[in-house]
Protein backbone atom coordinates (compact mmCIF):
# COMPACT_ATOMS: atom_id res chain seq x y z
CA UNK A 1 0.00 0.00 0.00
CA UNK A 2 0.96 3.28 -0.74
CA UNK A 3 -0.33 6.27 1.58
CA UNK A 4 -0.10 9.54 0.04
CA UNK A 5 -1.65 12.82 1.67
CA UNK A 6 -3.34 15.61 -1.04
CA UNK A 7 -3.69 18.56 -0.01
CA UNK A 8 -4.15 22.29 -1.67
CA UNK A 9 -5.28 25.74 -0.76
CA UNK A 10 -9.00 26.29 -0.58
CA UNK A 11 -9.98 26.74 -4.25
CA UNK A 12 -6.60 25.43 -5.67
CA UNK A 13 -8.56 22.71 -7.43
CA UNK A 14 -7.94 19.73 -4.90
CA UNK A 15 -11.14 18.22 -5.50
CA UNK A 16 -10.81 17.55 -8.89
CA UNK A 17 -7.31 16.02 -8.77
CA UNK A 18 -8.53 13.37 -6.51
CA UNK A 19 -11.42 12.91 -8.87
CA UNK A 20 -9.20 12.23 -11.61
CA UNK A 21 -7.05 9.87 -9.56
CA UNK A 22 -9.89 7.91 -8.55
CA UNK A 23 -10.78 7.45 -12.03
CA UNK A 24 -7.13 6.37 -12.51
CA UNK A 25 -7.98 3.41 -10.02
CA UNK A 26 -7.20 5.62 -6.43
CA UNK A 27 -8.44 4.56 -3.14
CA UNK A 28 -9.72 7.58 -1.80
CA UNK A 29 -10.26 8.92 1.54
CA UNK A 30 -11.94 12.21 1.56
CA UNK A 31 -11.42 14.11 5.25
CA UNK A 32 -14.01 16.62 4.30
CA UNK A 33 -16.43 14.22 3.94
CA UNK A 34 -15.42 12.25 6.86
CA UNK A 35 -15.56 15.48 8.80
CA UNK A 36 -19.05 16.36 7.95
CA UNK A 37 -19.67 12.42 8.63
CA UNK A 38 -18.62 12.64 12.24
CA UNK A 39 -20.75 15.76 13.00
CA UNK A 40 -23.98 14.22 11.61
CA UNK A 41 -27.02 14.31 13.65
CA UNK A 42 -27.02 12.52 16.60
CA UNK A 43 -23.08 12.01 16.67
CA UNK A 44 -20.83 12.51 20.02
CA UNK A 45 -19.00 14.86 17.35
CA UNK A 46 -22.07 16.74 17.15
CA UNK A 47 -22.99 16.57 20.37
CA UNK A 48 -19.85 17.97 21.30
CA UNK A 49 -19.53 20.98 19.06
CA UNK A 50 -22.80 21.95 20.52
CA UNK A 51 -21.29 22.59 23.99
CA UNK A 52 -18.46 24.32 22.40
CA UNK A 53 -19.90 26.60 20.88
CA UNK A 54 -23.71 26.51 21.90
CA UNK A 55 -26.87 25.87 19.88
CA UNK A 56 -26.86 28.57 17.96
CA UNK A 57 -24.55 26.56 14.97
CA UNK A 58 -27.40 23.95 14.56
CA UNK A 59 -29.87 24.67 11.41
CA UNK A 60 -33.64 24.11 12.08
CA UNK A 61 -33.44 20.32 10.98
CA UNK A 62 -31.05 19.93 13.83
CA UNK A 63 -27.91 19.43 11.31
CA UNK A 64 -25.15 21.50 11.86
CA UNK A 65 -25.28 24.73 10.39
CA UNK A 66 -21.87 24.93 8.21
CA UNK A 67 -21.67 28.21 6.45
CA UNK A 68 -22.59 29.61 10.72
CA UNK A 69 -20.31 27.91 12.34
CA UNK A 70 -17.64 28.49 9.59
CA UNK A 71 -18.15 32.55 10.04
CA UNK A 72 -17.31 32.25 13.61
CA UNK A 73 -14.42 30.29 13.48
CA UNK A 74 -12.66 31.21 10.32
CA UNK A 75 -12.71 34.80 11.88
CA UNK A 76 -10.98 33.61 15.48
CA UNK A 77 -8.25 31.32 15.22
CA UNK A 78 -9.09 30.32 18.84
CA UNK A 79 -12.21 29.13 18.37
CA UNK A 80 -11.20 27.32 15.10
CA UNK A 81 -8.06 26.01 17.51
CA UNK A 82 -11.35 24.71 19.82
CA UNK A 83 -13.42 22.95 16.29
CA UNK A 84 -9.97 21.09 15.12
CA UNK A 85 -9.59 19.55 18.76
CA UNK A 86 -12.84 18.19 18.63
CA UNK A 87 -13.59 17.38 14.70
CA UNK A 88 -9.72 16.16 13.74
CA UNK A 89 -9.61 12.56 16.51
CA UNK A 90 -12.27 11.63 15.33
CA UNK A 91 -11.65 11.82 11.63
CA UNK A 92 -8.20 10.65 11.83
CA UNK A 93 -9.77 7.75 13.93
CA UNK A 94 -12.35 6.95 11.09
CA UNK A 95 -9.66 7.35 8.12
CA UNK A 96 -7.60 5.09 9.60
CA UNK A 97 -10.70 2.46 9.64
CA UNK A 98 -11.08 2.89 5.92
CA UNK A 99 -7.56 2.66 4.94
CA UNK A 100 -7.21 -1.09 6.76
CA UNK A 101 -10.26 -1.52 4.60
CA UNK A 102 -8.35 -1.20 1.25
CA UNK A 103 -6.35 -3.55 -0.56
CA UNK A 104 -2.52 -4.43 0.30
CA UNK A 105 -1.74 -2.89 -3.04
CA UNK A 106 -3.45 0.04 -3.65
CA UNK A 107 -2.89 3.43 -4.11
CA UNK A 108 -4.61 5.05 -0.69
CA UNK A 109 -5.18 8.91 -1.40
CA UNK A 110 -5.88 10.44 1.49
CA UNK A 111 -7.43 14.28 0.72
CA UNK A 112 -6.78 16.10 3.98
CA UNK A 113 -7.39 20.44 3.54
CA UNK A 114 -5.49 20.93 6.38
CA UNK A 115 -2.63 18.50 6.08
CA UNK A 116 0.29 21.43 5.92
CA UNK A 117 -1.54 23.13 9.04
CA UNK A 118 -1.57 20.32 11.39
CA UNK A 119 1.82 18.97 10.67
CA UNK A 120 0.42 15.65 8.87
CA UNK A 121 3.00 15.24 6.18
CA UNK A 122 5.18 12.40 8.38
CA UNK A 123 2.18 9.94 8.56
CA UNK A 124 2.66 9.76 4.39
CA UNK A 125 4.89 7.79 2.21
CA UNK A 126 4.66 11.38 0.11
CA UNK A 127 2.05 14.80 -0.11
CA UNK A 128 1.02 15.70 -3.20
CA UNK A 129 0.05 19.76 -3.22
CA UNK A 130 -2.41 21.14 -6.00
CA UNK A 131 -0.75 24.70 -6.59
CA UNK A 132 -2.84 27.56 -7.73
CA UNK A 133 -1.91 31.56 -7.44
CA UNK A 134 -3.60 33.09 -4.67
CA UNK A 135 -5.33 35.32 -7.56
CA UNK A 136 -6.84 32.32 -9.20
CA UNK A 137 -8.36 30.31 -5.84
CA UNK A 138 -10.01 34.12 -5.33
CA UNK A 139 -11.45 34.28 -8.08
CA UNK A 140 -13.00 30.39 -8.02
CA UNK A 141 -14.24 30.88 -5.28
CA UNK A 142 -15.88 33.88 -5.56
CA UNK A 143 -17.24 32.88 -9.24
CA UNK A 144 -17.91 29.30 -8.65
CA UNK A 145 -18.20 29.25 -4.98
CA UNK A 146 -20.64 32.00 -4.84
CA UNK A 147 -18.61 33.72 -1.44
CA UNK A 148 -17.59 37.37 -1.13
CA UNK A 149 -14.80 38.48 -1.56
CA UNK A 150 -13.92 38.96 2.10
CA UNK A 151 -15.26 36.00 3.48
CA UNK A 152 -13.17 34.13 0.57
CA UNK A 153 -9.91 36.24 1.75
CA UNK A 154 -10.66 35.26 5.41
CA UNK A 155 -10.51 31.51 4.40
CA UNK A 156 -7.60 31.86 2.73
CA UNK A 157 -5.60 33.55 5.56
CA UNK A 158 -6.99 31.11 7.33
CA UNK A 159 -4.68 28.35 5.61
CA UNK A 160 -0.85 27.60 5.51
CA UNK A 161 0.75 30.01 2.78
CA UNK A 162 1.27 28.48 -0.50
CA UNK A 163 4.90 28.91 0.41
CA UNK A 164 4.68 26.44 3.49
CA UNK A 165 2.55 23.82 1.49
CA UNK A 166 4.87 23.48 -1.43
CA UNK A 167 7.74 23.36 1.32
CA UNK A 168 6.38 19.97 2.62
CA UNK A 169 5.61 18.96 -1.04
CA UNK A 170 7.10 15.51 -2.55
CA UNK A 171 4.81 16.33 -6.01
CA UNK A 172 3.46 19.39 -6.82
CA UNK A 173 0.64 20.15 -9.74
CA UNK A 174 0.02 23.24 -10.87
CA UNK A 175 -3.64 23.93 -11.62
CA UNK A 176 -3.43 27.40 -12.91
CA UNK A 177 -4.00 25.91 -15.83
CA UNK A 178 -6.34 24.41 -18.56
CA UNK A 179 -8.46 21.06 -17.56
CA UNK A 180 -6.55 19.24 -20.50
CA UNK A 181 -3.42 20.17 -18.75
CA UNK A 182 -4.20 19.40 -15.30
CA UNK A 183 -5.50 16.15 -16.74
CA UNK A 184 -2.40 15.44 -18.21
CA UNK A 185 -0.31 16.25 -15.28
CA UNK A 186 -2.32 13.50 -12.90
CA UNK A 187 -2.08 11.21 -15.53
CA UNK A 188 2.20 11.91 -14.95
CA UNK A 189 1.58 11.63 -11.13
CA UNK A 190 -0.48 8.49 -11.42
CA UNK A 191 2.15 6.68 -13.31
CA UNK A 192 4.80 7.67 -10.56
CA UNK A 193 2.22 6.90 -7.83
CA UNK A 194 2.15 3.42 -9.27
CA UNK A 195 5.71 2.99 -9.65
CA UNK A 196 6.44 4.09 -6.07
CA UNK A 197 3.91 1.39 -5.16
CA UNK A 198 5.70 -1.25 -6.91
CA UNK A 199 8.67 -0.60 -5.82
CA UNK A 200 7.40 -0.68 -2.10
CA UNK A 201 5.69 -3.87 -3.14
CA UNK A 202 9.10 -5.24 -4.25
CA UNK A 203 11.25 -4.23 -1.58
CA UNK A 204 8.75 -5.37 1.02
CA UNK A 205 9.00 -8.97 -0.64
Amino acid sequence: MLKVGLTGGIGAGKSEVSRLLVAHGAVLIDADRIAREVVAPGTPGLAAVVAAFGEDVLAEDGSLDRPKLGAIVFADPDRLAVLNSIVHPLVGARSRELEQAAAEDAVVVHDVPLLTENGLAPLYDLVVVVDAAPGTQLDRLVRLRGMTEEDARARMAAQATREKRREIADIVIDNDVPLEELQQRVREVWAELERRAHASRAAQE
